[in-house]
């Protein structure tokens, strides 16, 4: 695969994802790219269907993963990332991906890096995301014209690297299986947001997107605040209050009202809402519903901190010069080049 056909696919696919939020919000919209018109269909349709498979998986929650893959396959957005790599003529490979489940097509950025870096991929799916990231491969193999470069397996076998994404229980059974591998595993990780003030009403409102979107599942959701000293803690509860919808969803309110019960039972002071428990906890970690905070001296105690716990973490979201900085509002809107864990897969598999 020449650098030009890599360019086109992602180009096409990124349009494949925009045709399909088109065709969900007008019926009558005419598909532009004939090849891939029943593909656009389907998409559509799973806009409203993916929850039948993940309850999690609401109509805003996959329209907002659509809309951020067609912005992130942009042009000079792919010229820009295909152009941080030189692409020799590997030897293809067999590359496994295991694939995790907690967000709409979370391990499509893995698939596309094994296809543009020229091997073969074995893609095993969640049980959680199979349709949409089927679909999605079905696009790709479609737009390539190739149909052995992608496999979806049951079981990894004869691979020659992987990719795999889950928790810490699940990263040790990886390490051990595939010991004689080369091998990216991921474990469980979170975001945090650092708070110096200063931020306007706007920064606040995206901060309420880097919390909420996803009801907090993914490893780029903020589930820890650092705050100054003598906060008010209010800005950030008027900031999130556009998301009080979010206590009416079965699962989510299940998860608030439980840990909400647990704390009360163990006489934990809490600030809540109604959709939201805020605590004041030097964990970063915390479960669905609830929102750990911490009040800082300096942003130097702030950033020892994050070096401690760099292993823990996935991004900062923050208006300071910290490690892992992005701003506020884009914490679920990566770039391509935005890898997980800083680990930059497709130097990987091209070496």
């Amino acid at each position: 695969m020449n650098l030009e056909t890599k360019k086109s696919t992602l180009i096409a696919l990124g349009s494949f994802f925009k045709e399909a939020l088109s065709l969900h919000e007008n019926k009558s919209y005419e598909v532009q790219n004939k090849l891939l018109a029943n593909e656009v269909e389907q998409a559509a349709e799973l806009i409203e269907l993916a929850h039948h498979e993940n309850g999690w998986f609401t109509k805003d929650s996959v329209k907002a993963v659509f809309t951020a893959w067609a912005n992130s396959l942009e042009e000079k957005k792919v010229v820009k990332w295909l152009s941080n790599y030189t692409f020799k003529n590997v030897e293809a490979q067999k590359v496994g991906v295991i694939m995790a489940g907690n967000l709409p097509l979370v391990g499509l950025h893995d698939a596309l890096t094994v296809v543009i870096s020229g091997h073969h991929l074995h893609a095993k799916l969640s049980t959680k995301d199979k349709s949409l990231v089927m679909l999605a491969l079905k696009v790709i193999q479609k737009l390539l014209g190739e149909t052995n470069s992608i496999k979806i397996v049951e079981q990894l076998k004869d691979i020659d690297s992987l990719i795999a994404t889950g928790s810490d229980n699940s990263a040790r059974y990886f390490d051990y299986y595939f010991k004689d591998k080369k091998r990216i595993i991921r474990k469980n990780r979170t975001s945090i947001a650092v708070i110096n003030g200063g931020e306007t009403e706007e920064e606040l409102h995206g901060l309420s997107h880097d919390i909420f979107r996803h009801f907090g599942l993914g490893c780029r959701n903020v589930t820890k605040l650092y705050v100054p000293k003598s906060y008010d803690l209010d800005l950030i509860f008027k900031a999130l209050f556009h998301y009080q919808e979010i206590g009416n969803h079965n699962k989510y309110a299940n998860n608030y009202d439980y840990n909400k019960a647990v704390y009360l039972l163990n006489q934990v002071q809490l600030i809540e809402n109604g959709f939201l428990l805020m605590k004041e906890d030097e964990g970063i970690h915390s479960p669905v519903g609830v929102l750990f905070y911490e009040f800082y001296e300096s942003i130097e105690a702030v950033r020892s901190t994050i070096e401690e716990k760099k292993d823990e973490l996935q991004c900062v979201v923050t208006n300071e010069e910290l490690p892992y900085k992005v701003p506020f509002g884009k914490a679920q809107a990566p770039e391509l080049w935005d890898y997980a864990d800083g680990i930059d897969t497709v130097e990987f598999l091209l070496n």
